[in-house]
């Protein structure tokens, strides 16, 4: 269908194409506000075990389809959409708002809020899938010395190798800051040097 350059509207073609969106679109719709219900203050938990303490960070599911069905939205939508050629409204404009003492987190957070929410959403990710499965999944950390502070990462560490009793394969470029972090947690690790 090519509304631009025939100037032709097919009404009861997009009416079909509306109905076969808003009939996949409504309940992906649902099961991700049902996941995020249940994963946001699981990030929110994972983020104070890392910083050790609450910044005010709040994290929201955002969806147009919160207010107006899939299908009610994109009828009321539909002129604007095909003024501009593309459709402006649905599921694929979700997104996850952040912010830190009511303002948003991007201009406000300092580089370790930002390290330590990266990192409770990835914690929180490694949980629900060891709760999903039944066994934690194998956890890999890359050069995490060199985005967090050291109470952090021994946070982060403890987390991880401790309490959840992950196995955890960690890059870092500083054998002797390794070997510390790892040794104060008194548990079994195996170190391998590379180019050597």
């Amino acid at each position: 269908m090519k509304v631009k350059e025939k100037n032709v509207v097919d009404e009861e073609l997009l009416n079909v194409f509306d109905k076969q969106l808003s009939e996949k679109g409504q309940p992906i719709y649902l099961q991700r506000k049902k996941f995020l219900d249940a994963f946001l203050p699981l990030v929110d938990e994972q983020y104070i075990s890392i910083a050790k303490k609450q910044d005010d960070i709040e994290l929201q599911y955002y969806s147009q389809l919160r207010a107006v069905p899939l299908k009610q939205l994109l009828t009321e939508n539909r002129q604007r959409d095909l003024f501009l050629q593309r459709t402006g409204c649905g599921i694929h404009k979700d997104d996850l708002e952040i912010s830190i003492n009511g303002q948003p987190f991007k201009t406000l957070a300092s580089q370790g809020q930002r390290k330590s929410l990266l990192f409770a959403l990835k914690l929180a990710e490694f949980i629900t899938l060891k709760n999903q499965k039944g066994f934690a999944p194998v956890l890999l950390l890359d050069d995490v010395f060199e985005k967090l502070d050291a109470q952090r990462m021994q946070n982060l560490l403890h987390k991880v190798c401790v309490e959840e009793q992950a196995q955890v394969f960690i890059t870092d470029t500083h054998k002797e800051r390794l070997d510390k972090a790892l040794g104060d947690l008194k548990i079994k690790y195996q170190l391998i040097e590379l180019g050597k």
